[in-house]
């Protein structure tokens, strides 16, 4: 179900979305490869680097209301290994170049070892379902860049 609503959030990107993507996609960001919409248990993350555990996530308004529910899936992300780094819609319009020189040295530092992995082979349920099968490497510093 959740690869259905990615293939769905992919064909019906917001502009925000097409912009990064735009400038992310065929590894033009340091060589780095960004997957988009990616689903992880059953969330979908915006733009994910696979390769240094790096989620890039844009936050419209709406964010605003729901800080419990981005908290508590950012929580999850992170015991999946992942870093989760986040940037104001606006912001990507007003200051791409900063962000993607912020995002290039976030890749470039690379990920280190999960202090914590979650159990492998399917155990180890996870509220919203089970991390990815190669979890337990990755980092879980997370950045966001939403400011005040």
């Amino acid at each position: 179900m959740a690869n259905e609503s990615a293939r769905k959030l992919r064909k019906n990107m917001t502009d925000t979305e097409q912009y990064v993507w735009s400038r992310i996609r065929h590894k033009q960001l340091g060589g780095f490869r960004f997957r988009r919409q990616h689903p992880i248990g059953s969330f979908i993350v915006d733009f994910i680097c696979l390769e240094q555990r790096l989620i890039l996530e844009l936050d419209g308004g709406q964010h605003d209301d729901r800080k419990d529910y981005d908290e508590l899936r950012t929580r999850y992300l992170n015991e999946c290994g992942y870093r989760v780094v986040r940037y104001w819609n606006h912001q990507i319009f007003e200051d791409w170049d900063w962000i993607a020189e912020d995002l290039f040295r976030l890749l470039s530092e690379g990920a280190t070892p999960h202090p914590n992995p979650p159990p492998q082979g399917g155990r180890g349920q996870e509220a919203f379902g089970n991390c990815e099968r190669d979890s337990a490497i990755g980092g879980t510093r997370n950045v966001d860049r939403r400011g005040g």
